[in-house]
């Protein structure tokens, strides 16, 4: 009877343990088996919130597609929120927890990281490069935040937006989310730049907006591939599924503008669209900007062979990549892990909150880290221009093909061409293919 006791107490203990961690809710796991470039860099990291106004912007919501259409479309001052990653003074002190809303809309709870709340910034001789995050459809600026994070921590300021009619509080209208994400992310370009050169903000001389990188996930994808250059087709715009009163022409092909230069790539993360027919070949071929691509081989939201990798076969005039996980779903290493909290049933959504952000097949964090590390090497290549990045970017097409040989001396062999950064036995499951323009 005793021995049993203490098996229970021990065994209590170690699962009260175990939760506690768990409860902790980490979005800066690093797991051992996490690629090179996964790690965090040498810079601390502030975050900080900040409340924009896109002023005389269509008021989606007041649409009624059911009456005329009116001589005026209504007009609103459209509210952003927008989370600011950045390196920061080292040692600085502060809270280290972001307090989200989760997938039910109801439930706030506490993500543990890295960044200390309103640092302040550490300015360097150069500007930062910057990168903008833009979520899915419903989500919210911090649904990416372990990837937000990470990347600031190497030399980048990060901004990542709610969309409005777009979070978990705010769901809407899928007509506002399609007409106004493209719009969304630019105009947080926008503001941003403005703000790097106002003597007064925060971010004056902190970041180089002309050096910018967009960063999407599926509806978030979808505006991304539109803003790398790619116009929706005619019969998409036009389609009585399409928002009210012809709203989407803006972004149509032939009538949306120019990619914005301030853009230099663009990744999608499992980007929506391609799969209802939003784009065509002859569209895809207006990107011109170097593109990855990352996707599940089972994504049944946007469609893979169907969707994200026929947007990536498509981008002919441009160089771009595509990073799958296989057998992985549509939240393949974008979205966080799951908060603890969102493990219940929620009657009102009809579903386990938590399997908005699991994977039946792969661990988040594994995700997380692997899409860390190659989308550091990305960045750093196009924003930073490190040509050592090649290395981690020109790799054998299937990771179970690699082959491990390394002589006495650690070094490798002839036969060595294992993917580069990952640890022996680690690089498995996946597939990297790249295509040149032209292709």
């Amino acid at each position: 009877m005793i021995k049993k006791s203490l098996v229970f107490f021990y065994t209590a203990v170690a699962i009260g343990t175990l939760n506690s961690a768990w409860a902790e809710n980490r979005i800066d796991t690093q797991r051992p088996d996490a690629p090179e470039l996964a790690a965090y860099g040498p810079y601390a990291i502030g975050v900080k919130t900040i409340a924009l106004v896109n002023p005389n912007q269509i008021d989606m919501l007041a649409l009624d597609p059911s009456q005329p259409k009116p001589t005026v479309l209504p007009r609103y001052e459209r509210p952003l929120t927008v989370e600011l990653w950045y390196p920061a003074v080292k040692n600085s002190q502060g809270k280290t927890t972001l307090d989200a809303y989760i997938r039910d809309g109801k439930n706030e709870v506490q993500l543990h990281g890295k960044a200390v709340r309103d640092a302040a910034p550490l300015v360097n001789k150069q500007a930062y490069p910057l990168v903008l995050i833009s979520h899915g459809y419903p989500g919210n600026r911090y649904l990416l935040a372990h990837l937000a994070e990470n990347i600031a921590s190497k030399g980048y300021v990060v901004a990542s937006i709610d969309h409005t009619d777009s979070t978990y509080r705010t769901r809407a209208a899928f007509a506002s989310t399609l007409v106004n994400r493209p719009i969304d992310q630019l105009f947080v370009l926008d503001q941003i730049e403005q703000m790097s050169a106002n003597l007064t903000s925060f971010l004056y001389a902190l970041v180089n907006a002309k050096n910018s990188a967009l960063i999407g996930y599926s509806m978030g994808g979808y505006g991304a591939v539109i803003n790398a250059g790619a116009g929706v087709t005619e019969l998409a715009a036009n389609s009585p599924q399409s928002p009210a009163f012809a709203t989407l022409t803006r972004h149509q092909t032939g009538k949306k503008p120019q990619a914005d230069s301030r853009l230099k790539t663009v990744i999608a993360f499992a980007p929506w669209g391609m799969n209802y027919g939003m784009w065509n070949a002859n569209t895809l071929q207006e990107i011109s900007k170097p593109m990855l691509f990352i996707a599940g081989s089972q994504d049944d939201v946007s469609g893979y062979e169907n969707g994200v990798r026929a947007i990536w076969q498509g981008v002919k005039n441009a160089q771009r990549s595509l990073l799958t996980y296989d057998n992985a779903n549509h939240n393949a290493g974008a979205v966080m892990p799951a908060p603890e909290e969102s493990f219940v049933f929620d009657k009102d959504l009809g579903f386990n909150v938590s399997e908005h952000y699991i994977d039946a097949v792969w661990d988040s964090a594994r995700m997380n880290n692997i899409a860390q590390h190659f989308v550091t090497a990305w960045l750093n290549k196009y924003l930073k221009h490190n040509e050592a990045m090649d290395d981690y970017l020109d790799l054998i097409e299937n990771s179970n093909d690699g082959v491990w040989a390394m002589d006495d001396a650690g070094e490798p062999k002839k036969e060595h061409n294992y993917w580069q950064g990952f640890k022996k036995r680690t690089a498995k499951g996946l597939r990297f293919e790249t295509l040149d323009e032209g292709q």
